[in-house]
């Protein structure tokens, strides 16, 4: 490490690996690892080889430097992060780096480009630029050397860049792009179309980039989601700022946004106090449920604060050899006397609610009987309010369609906007119900749809009013009128009936006679 060039100067390069760094945020390790140096150091070709982060740097006090930075980073999960440093050959970016005549061409071509009204550079199939043919440059973007010098440009001459247009460039890794959030942090519009990124995995390498509009179709990773709403969370997680993806407006991020202003009603000493907490949480409880079996869990977003956490347990008996009736919830839960893997423990504790409702898209699509809840408030002060609800509920479609499952259901929320609450923890329980909760379970009589009682339309829309109807106590006619003015969009349905029932607006004759 101390060997100096032939000039007598530190110029050596060398490797720098971090263990396991796929795993890091790139901005929090190198941040973490600057802090921690005892010099500052200047990083090249930051890049990720199978799970291990690396990156070069020049002069061996560095490298010494770096070297005395190894297991004094500790990690979210308490575990030390592992710095190697090895001597190495020049860097590839170094190595080829472009000529001055090639970067000043470089330069007059993406000056061409550059819109300076919408502040915006569209570099769409660069490498076939006729200016860079004209004089033999070969600009390939997925070469580090050919971002960076590309990126160094945007730093120096574009510093105010808002849009950036890197469509058709057949890009594969995204390791030279991770640094525009360094060097064009402006940046509020990416296009990616076209290009040849297979995991959203490498998006991940911009986190922290303030996007506010993405585009990412015709690349292989739109195909690797279960369904869309999937597609749109996972990027969502990336990009919490993002209002538009693939030029359609992403979900609003709460529709039941948190109030830190807003208090609940007190119920000491209080009977009216308490009987507005019944209410408030009987009427959370309904509209949560309306949502939640619609069949598109996605408008659960509103329900949940940024930070929520989410975990599913069911139960474990290792006496037990049967195989479990509840394999569909088995990869999920989170029985600590069972997982050993304190690294799984904490992986499946979902944070955020975007991660939250992905799980829960993920699950068993369902039917709760909400006559069957039993609700118990245990704990509320001004600003938080602990509940739980006992039930069951059916699975409506898969290998296990028509099991009838209990579960218990613990949510800590504070006070939201709307008269509402906002869940900042929610733990669920599934297990197999007894012989008896089937039996008693889905009782109340459905009437079926005839043409007396209910204008027949498509079988889709005849299960809609069922359902509706078996959630919302109402009269089959009355729920479809609901769906019907709502266009047939279930969680908005839901939502208006919530309100209007809340407001005592519903007469009693659009409720079923429970006898």
């Amino acid at each position: 490490m101390r060997e100096n060039t032939q000039d007598g100067t530190p110029g050596s390069w060398f490797k720098i690996t971090i263990s396991y760094g796929r795993k890091y945020d790139k901005m929090w390790l190198m941040k973490s690892i600057q802090n921690h140096c005892s010099v500052p150091f200047t990083p090249v070709d930051f890049h990720y080889v199978k799970n291990r982060a690396r990156f070069f740097v020049q002069g061996a006090s560095t490298a010494s430097a770096l070297k005395d930075v190894s297991y004094k980073i500790c990690d979210e999960e308490n575990e030390k992060v592992a710095i190697f440093v090895s001597p190495s050959t020049v860097p590839y970016s170094v190595l080829n780096k472009l000529e001055p005549k090639e970067m000043e061409q470089l330069k007059l071509t993406l000056n061409k480009r550059y819109n300076v009204s919408q502040q915006a550079l569209d570099l769409q199939n660069l490498r076939f630029d006729p200016d860079l043919v004209s004089h033999d440059i070969d600009i390939i973007l997925n070469r580090r050397n050919c971002m960076a010098a590309t990126l160094q440009i945007i730093e120096k001459d574009f510093p105010e860049l808002l849009s950036l247009n890197l469509s058709s460039n057949k890009l594969y890794r995204l390791d030279g792009l991770s640094d525009i959030i360094q060097m064009a942090p402006t940046v509020k519009i990416l296009n990616l179309c076209k290009n040849e990124l297979k995991s959203a995995w490498e998006l991940s390498k911009m986190k922290g980039l303030d996007l506010e509009e993405l585009w990412l179709q015709g690349n292989p990773l739109c195909g690797t989601f279960p369904d869309h709403s999937t597609y749109v969370s996972s990027i969502l997680e990336l990009f919490p700022k993002l209002l538009r993806l693939d030029g359609q407006e992403t979900p609003p991020p709460a529709k039941l946004g948190v109030d830190t202003h807003k208090s609940l009603p007190a119920c000491k000493e209080s009977s009216e106090g308490s009987d507005q907490l019944k209410s408030l949480i009987l009427q959370f409880l309904q509209q949560y449920y309306l949502i939640h079996d619609s069949g598109d869990r996605q408008d659960l977003l509103g329900a949940y604060h940024d930070e929520a956490c989410f975990s599913l347990t069911i139960p474990f008996n290792p006496e037990d050899p049967a195989p479990s009736s509840l394999w569909e919830y088995v990869k999920d839960s989170r029985n600590m006397k069972k997982l050993k893997d304190p690294y799984l423990r904490v992986q499946l504790l979902k944070h955020t609610k975007r991660d939250i409702v992905r799980s829960l898209c993920l699950l068993p699509k369902t039917q709760h009987d909400l006559s069957s809840f039993v609700v118990d408030m245990w704990l509320h002060t001004d600003t938080m309010l602990c509940f739980s609800v006992n039930g069951v509920f059916k699975e409506v479609e898969g290998r296990s369609q028509g099991s009838v499952r209990a579960f218990t259901r613990t949510f800590i929320a504070i006070p939201a906007s709307h008269s509402s609450l906002c869940i900042v923890n929610d733990e669920l329980f599934v297990r197999d119900a007894s012989p008896s909760e089937p039996q008693s379970a889905f009782s109340i009589p459905v009437p079926t749809l005839t043409s007396s009682s209910v204008h027949t339309g498509s079988r889709e829309q005849q299960e809609m009013v069922q359902a509706f109807s078996t959630q919302s106590g109402m009269k089959l006619e009355w729920a479809q009128k609901c769906l019907q003015d709502n266009d047939w969009n279930y969680t908005r349905a839901g939502q208006v009936f919530t309100t209007l029932k809340a407001e005592g607006k519903i007469p009693e004759e659009a409720f079923k006679q429970i006898p």
